[in-house]
């Protein structure tokens, strides 16, 4: 069993990116107007989540991104920061939950939820290796 004692509700975290071209939607294939992309936009809620909790998680073990619901609702044009930051709403077993948000130097530009599973790093490879194995 793995323990997460260390993380609780509550365990925030946050990351800043100063928009520049090779984060928009044209120069990542999202879309043709020049703002913020919106998978870099979940990226950064990601990189949040693992600010949050990644440090008090038990050696050899790391979180995963399982699910993601979120909505991009504001623009931000290069040259401006974002800020992305994620707090734990619950943790159940080795699934840990975010409520995430990003806001740019104006306002919230999108907000949702994401799940993360804590795995055992060797264990995860190993399925992973298996995955490349040729079929028997």
């Amino acid at each position: 069993m793995t323990d997460l004692s260390a993380v609780h509700a509550g365990l925030t975290g946050s990351v800043t990116l100063l928009v520049g071209a090779e984060q928009t939607a044209p120069r990542i294939g999202s879309g043709l107007v020049p703002v913020l992309a919106t998978p870099v936009m979940i990226n950064l809620m990601e990189a949040a989540a693992l600010k949050a909790v990644e440090h008090l998680l038990p050696p050899g073990h790391q979180s995963l991104g399982i699910h993601l619901d979120v909505k991009h609702f504001a623009a931000t044009p290069v040259g401006m920061r974002v800020t992305a930051t994620a707090e734990v709403t619950s943790v159940n077993g080795r699934s840990v939950t975010f409520k995430v948000s990003a806001a740019d130097e104006r306002e919230l530009v999108g907000e949702g939820s994401h799940e993360r599973v804590v795995v055992n790093v060797a264990r995860f490879d190993q399925r992973v290796q298996k995955k490349l194995a040729p079929p028997a």
